[in-house]
C-alpha cells in the first residue's frame, strides 16, 4: 500500500503565496484541481483481493476506482454514510423513503427519467437502505459512465427543487405499500419488528425497523424529509465508488466536473456504539398467520469489527450452519426441528447473536420442549467445546468465498463501498481471512461465555393466531406504547439549501461514446459414447470453475400422483453416499471451499460443482461418489418425507405461491401442467423409498445428459477431469408425452381466500406460446416491454407511481419447451383491488388497440439492444446462456440474432402482437385476498365470480 501525503510545512515553504489555480498535489500528481490521491493498492498476483486508488474531493466526497477490463461495464455506488440509525424518534423511515425520493427526479433530469435512462442504456439499477447506510448503484455498459455521474450528481447536488408534495405523497403510499407486501401481509414478517423493539431500549438507533412506523410516516410532510435529505446527504458523507472498464484519467475529470462542485454538508461525526444490555430475560410471543411456530432467541453482543466479531461469526457458523451444525445434527436430524440455524447479525453500533428453531405444524408444534433441546445443545457445546478440525472447514469456506466474490464486478464494488464507509479501509479481504484464520477454540469458547452462557436474552415465540399456549413461556414483555415527542412542523423557512455554482449546463444530457459490445467467448463442445454432451467455455479471470450437469430428471417426468419425487431424490442424493456420511462429505467440501449440491428443476435435475482451480480434483471425486453411490437409508428417507411434507405447510401459506398455483389451475385444469413442481400432502405422503430409487434409476443417465463447464480450465483439461463420465451407463431416457390443453371460452374472476389479508394479489392470465428464442413468443416479450416490462412500463407508472396502489407491477411471459402463460400481476392495498384490476383493465385495452407511441418503440430499441454487456460477466451468467443454449438447441449466436431482431423489427409488427395477445377480454383474473370483503366488490364487474379452491 502506498500513501500519499503531503506536510503542511512543506507545502508553504514549497509554494507560499502563489495564485496558481493549480492545487500543490494536483502538481505532483497530474490529477485535477480539486481532487487528492489518498492511497493506492495495486494488484497483488497469487493474493484475493481488490486493488483500487482512493481519492478526496476538497468538498470532502470520497471516491474509490478499481479498473477491471475483463468485461465493457461498469458499476457505480453512492452510498450516504446514513441509516434508519441517524433517524428521529418519531420520524422513523425516513432513510429508506428517502431510497425512493431519489429516484423520483431531480433539478436536470425529469420524473421517472432516472429510471428510464438507465434501462434505455441497456443496464440496470435499485437501492438499499439498512440501519447504517443507504446506497444507490447502477450496473451499465462502459461507454454510459459520464452519463450515470451526470445522473448521480445531479440528484446528489439538485434534488430537493424537483421534490414536490405530490411526489412525498405518492412514495409515502409506496412505502406503505412495501411495508403491507413484506412485513403485515408475509408469514412472519413482523418477527424482526418485535424482536428489536425487545432487544433495544426505546429510542435506541437499532429499536425500530428500516421500514419505518406508518404513523410515523403519516405526520410528517415534505418539508421533513427535505431537512433529512440536507442533514445528510452531503458529499461529505457519501462514497462514490466505480469499478470496471474504466479509463482513471477520465473518470477522475469525471467525477470532478460533476460532484466537485457541490457545496460540502453539514459536518458528520460518527456515531457512538451502543451494543444492546438487557436488564432481564425477556419473552415475547407473535401471534401470526402460521402454521409452524417458530423460536427465535437473541444475545446482545458487540459491534461491527470488534475482535471477538470473527470468533462470534464462527461460533454461529458452529451452532448453525450446514449438516455438520450442532442444531442441525440435534433437532434437525432427529426430526425434532423443520428448520434450525444460528447466524451473528453484525451492525456498525451493536450485534446480536440469534439461534432459532421452526417446530412441525400440528400438535407437534409446542415450542417450551423445542426451547428446551436448544438449551441443550448450547449446555452440550460449553461442555465439549469445538475441534481445530471444524474450525479449519469454516476457514476454508471462508478463503474461498474471497476468490468467489471477485467474479463480479458489482461484488467488488459493493465490498469496497462498504469497507471504505464503515472501516475508511475499501479491501478488506485479506484483513478479514486474516481475522478468520486467528479463531482458535479457545478465542471461541471465550466468545461463548462472554456473550452467550448465563446472560441476558430475548426469546420470541412465533405462534398460530389464538395459540399462546405454544409459546416456549407466557409472555413478560410488551412493547409500551410509544412516547413520542411532540410534532414540530418544519417549514420552508427552516431549510438551508445549498446550491451548487457550475460552468457548464447541467441540462446537456452528456453524450455516450461509442457502443461496447460483449461478445460470448468461444465454446467448445464433446459428445460422450453414453449419448451426453457437454458445451463449455474458459473464463480465466478468479481460478474458478463451475460445473452444471444437467439430468432428464424434472419434475415434468414424474407420473400423476407422484408430485414432488423428482425434488426428494435430489435431496436423497445429497445425504451421504456407500463409503461416506453426508457429515464426512460436506466436512471435506467446506475444507477444500467447495460446494457440491443437487437440484430438480421443471425438466432436469442438476447437479452443480463450484470448486476453486486448485481443488477440482479433490471435488469432482466428491461428486462422483455422490452421483453414483446414493446411500438411499430409509431414516434418510423418512425424514426428507417429513421435511418436504412441512415445506409445502410453509410455502402454500404464502400469497405469491397461492396466486401461482391458481395461474396453473386456471389456465391448464386437468392437464400434468397445472401440477405444482413440490407436490402436495397427498402425493408427497404416498411417495416410498422404492419409488426414489426407480427414480434415480430411470432418469439419473447419461442419455441426454447435458454437461456445462465455464472456468479457469482448457478443454483439454476438462476432458481429462471429466474421465469418469466416459464409463457411465445407463438407460435411454425416457420420453415425455405432451398433452393437450383446452382452452377457456368462459372469462371468469377466481377468487383465492386469504382471510383478513391486508393486501390483494391481483393478476390477469392467459395461455400463450411456449418459449421460442427469436419467434413469437421474443416478439410478445418486446411487445411488452413498454406495457409492463419495466420499470418505466405504463402499467408499473400508473399503479405505483400515480396512484400509489402497489409497490410494484409487472407482466411477463412464462413458458418452457411446451406451453406458455402470459401474467399482469400486482400486489396491492386491499381497499383498492377492484380499482387496480380496472386500471389494468383499461392500460391493455388502450395498448391492445393503439400500440406503443414512436418514442416508446425508441427506448425499447436502446434500451433491449444494449443489455448483452451485462449478460456474460460471471461464470454462473456464462453457464446460464450455456445452458439455455443447449436445452432448447439454440443457435450459439441466439442473442445476436434477437439483438437484429430489435434493431429491424418494426412498430407495426409489434403492434400487431400486442392487438394479437393482450386483448383484455382475453384474460381470466385471478384474485387473492379477504375474500369475504373482496367478493360483492368483485361481483360489481359483471364477469362471473368464481371461489377457487387450491391444490395443495
Amino acid at each position: 500500500m502506498r500513501k500519499i501525503w503531503l506536510g503542511a510545512f512543506s507545502l508553504v515553504a514549497l509554494y507560499g503565496c502563489s495564485n496558481s489555480n493549480l492545487s500543490p498535489a494536483s502538481l505532483f500528481s497530474g490529477l485535477p484541481d480539486g481532487v487528492t490521491l489518498i492511497d493506492e493498492v495495486k494488484e497483488q498476483p497469487g493474493k484475493a483481493m481488490i486493488p483500487y486508488s482512493k481519492y478526496k474531493l476538497d468538498n470532502g466526497l470520497t471516491v474509490v476506482l478499481s479498473p477491471d477490463n475483463s468485461d465493457p461495464l461498469v458499476h457505480v455506488d453512492v452510498t450516504y454514510h446514513v441509516g434508519s440509525a441517524r433517524e428521529e424518534i418519531g420520524k422513523s423511515g425516513f432513510a429508506h423513503f428517502f431510497e425512493h425520493m431519489m429516484f423520483q427526479g431531480s433539478e436536470h433530469v425529469g420524473d421517472q427519467q432516472h429510471f428510464k435512462l438507465i434501462t434505455e442504456a441497456g443496464g440496470t439499477l435499485n437501492g438499499t437502505t439498512n440501519r447504517d447506510r443507504t446506497n444507490y448503484f447502477e450496473t451499465v455498459p462502459s461507454n454510459q459512465l459520464e452519463k450515470m455521474l451526470w445522473l448521480e450528481s445531479d440528484r446528489m447536488g439538485f434534488l430537493l427543487n424537483a421534490v414536490s408534495q405530490r411526489k412525498f405523497e405518492i412514495q409515502r403510499d409506496t412505502v406503505k405499500n412495501e411495508r403491507a407486501q413484506n412485513y403485515d401481509n408475509r408469514p412472519y414478517g413482523l418477527m424482526w419488528e418485535k424482536m428489536s423493539e425487545a432487544m433495544y431500549p426505546e429510542g435506541h438507533p437499532y429499536s425500530w425497523q428500516t421500514i419505518g412506523y406508518v404513523e410515523d410516516l403519516d405526520r410528517v410532510d415534505v418539508n421533513d424529509l427535505k431537512a433529512f435529505f440536507l442533514r445528510w446527504y452531503g458529499p461529505n458523507n457519501a462514497v462514490l465508488t466505480i469499478g470496471g472498464d474504466i479509463d482513471v484519467d477520465q473518470t477522475l475529470e469525471w467525477v470532478n466536473k460533476y460532484f466537485g462542485t457541490i457545496p460540502t454538508g453539514p459536518e458528520v461525526e460518527k456515531a457512538s456504539k451502543q451494543p444492546a444490555v438487557l436488564p432481564k430475560d425477556r419473552y415475547i410471543t407473535l401471534e401470526d398467520r402460521i402454521q409452524q411456530p417458530m423460536v427465535m432467541i437473541g444475545w446482545p453482543t458487540t459491534y461491527r469489527g470488534e475482535e471477538t466479531q470473527a470468533s462470534l461469526d464462527a461460533l454461529a457458523k458452529i451452532f448453525g450452519s450446514g449438516t455438520n451444525s450442532l442444531l442441525y445434527q440435534k433437532l434437525v436430524k432427529t426430526q425434532k426441528a423443520v428448520d434450525a440455524g444460528a447466524f451473528h447479525d453484525c451492525a456498525e453500533l451493536a450485534c446480536n447473536f440469534y439461534v432459532y428453531a421452526m417446530a412441525p405444524s400440528g400438535e407437534q408444534g409446542k415450542l417450551p420442549p423445542l426451547y428446551q433441546e436448544m438449551m441443550q445443545v448450547m449446555s452440550d457445546f460449553e461442555a465439549k467445546g469445538v475441534e481445530q478440525e471444524r474450525l479449519d472447514q469454516i476457514t476454508g469456506l471462508a478463503e474461498a468465498g474471497a476468490v468467489f466474490a471477485l467474479q463480479s464486478v458489482r461484488g467488488k464494488v459493493t465490498q469496497l463501498a462498504s469497507n471504505q464507509t464503515f472501516y475508511d479501509q475499501p479491501d478488506r479481504l485479506q484483513i478479514k481471512l486474516e481475522q478468520i484464520r486467528a479463531v482458535s477454540p479457545d478465542s471461541v469458547m471465550k466468545a461463548y461465555n462472554d456473550y452467550l452462557n448465563g446472560h441476558k436474552k430475548v426469546t420470541l415465540s412465533v405462534v398460530s393466531k389464538g395459540k399462546t399456549d405454544f409459546a416456549v413461556a407466557p409472555a413478560n414483555f410488551k412493547t409500551p406504547k410509544r412516547t413520542l415527542p411532540e410534532y414540530v412542523k418544519t417549514t420552508e423557512a427552516d431549510l438551508q439549501y445549498r446550491h451548487p455554482e457550475d460552468s457548464f449546463d447541467r441540462s446537456e444530457v452528456p453524450k455516450v461514446a461509442q457502443a461496447v459490445k460483449a461478445e460470448m467467448p468461444p465454446l467448445y463442445k464433446m459428445y460422450f459414447d453414453n449419448g451426453a454432451e457437454l458445451l463449455g467455455a474458459v473464463s480465466a479471470e478468479t481460478p474458478t470453475v463451475e460445473i452444471d450437469i444437467l439430468l432428464p430428471a424434472g419434475e415434468r417426468y414424474v407420473e400423476e400422483g407422484q408430485e414432488g419425487l423428482a425434488n426428494l431424490t435430489a435431496a436423497m442424493m445429497q445425504e451421504g453416499t456407500l463409503e461416506s456420511s453426508v457429515e464426512q462429505l460436506q466436512a471435506k467440501l467446506d475444507k477444500l471451499g467447495s460446494a457440491v449440491s443437487v437440484n430438480a428443476e421443471n425438466y432436469t435435475t442438476t447437479i452443480t460443482i463450484s470448486s476453486l482451480k486448485k481443488n477440482l480434483t479433490e471435488t469432482l471425486a466428491i461428486a462422483e461418489e455422490i452421483l453414483f453411490k446414493p446411500a438411499f437409508k430409509s431414516s434418510d428417507f423418512e425424514r426428507n418425507k417429513k421435511q418436504m411434507l412441512e415445506g409445502v405447510v410453509y410455502q402454500h401459506q404464502k400469497p405469491g405461491w397461492l396466486a401461482s398455483q391458481a395461474t396453473r389451475q386456471v389456465l391448464f385444469s386437468g392437464s400434468v401442467y397445472q401440477r405444482s413442481s413440490d407436490g402436495t400432502e397427498e402425493s408427497i405422503t404416498g411417495l416410498t423409498l422404492d419409488d426414489v430409487k426407480e427414480f434415480y434409476r430411470k432418469h439419473y443417465t447419461p442419455q441426454s445428459a447435458q454437461i456445462v463447464v465455464v472456468g479457469d480450465i482448457s478443454e483439454l483439461q476438462v476432458k481429462k477431469e471429466l474421465a469418469f463420465m466416459e464409463g457411465w451407463k445407463g438407460e435411454v431416457a425416457p420420453m415425455l408425452h405432451p398433452q393437450l390443453v383446452q382452452e377457456l371460452s368462459e372469462r371468469k374472476v377466481y377468487l383465492v381466500d386469504k382471510p383478513d389479508a391486508p393486501q390483494s394479489i391481483v393478476r390477469f392470465v392467459r395461455q400463450g406460446l411456449p418459449f421460442d428464442a427469436t419467434g413469437e413468443s421474443f416478439l410478445t416479450q418486446l411487445a411488452n416491454f413498454n406495457l409492463a416490462g419495466n420499470f418505466n412500463s405504463r402499467i408499473n407508472l400508473n399503479l405505483r407511481e400515480d396512484k400509489g396502489y402497489t409497490y410494484g407491477a409487472r407482466g411477463y411471459l412464462a413458458n418452457n419447451r411446451e406451453v406458455g402463460a402470459i401474467v399482469f400481476s400486482a400486489q396491492v392495498r386491499a381497499d383498492v383491488t377492484l380499482e387496480s384490476i380496472k386500471e389494468i383493465e383499461s392500460e391493455l385495452e388502450a395498448f391492445s388497440k393503439q400500440g406503443m407511441t414512436d418514442s416508446e418503440m425508441k427506448f425499447l430499441r436502446l434500451a433491449v439492444g444494449q443489455q448483452d454487456a451485462l449478460k456474460y460477466e460471471t461464470p454462473s451468467q456464462k453457464a446460464s446462456l450455456i445452458s439455455s443454449i443447449l436445452a432448447y438447441s439454440l443457435d450459439e449466436d441466439y442473442l445476436k440474432q434477437r439483438n437484429k431482431i430489435v434493431d429491424e423489427v418494426s412498430k407495426a409488427t409489434l403492434d400487431q402482437t400486442a392487438a394479437k395477445w393482450f386483448v383484455p377480454g382475453d384474460y381470466q383474473i385471478i384474485v387473492v385476498g379477504d375474500a369475504k370483503s373482496l367478493k360483492p366488490q368483485l361481483e360489481s364487474l359483471q364477469i362471473p365470480v368464481e371461489e377457487l379452491e387450491i391444490i395443495r
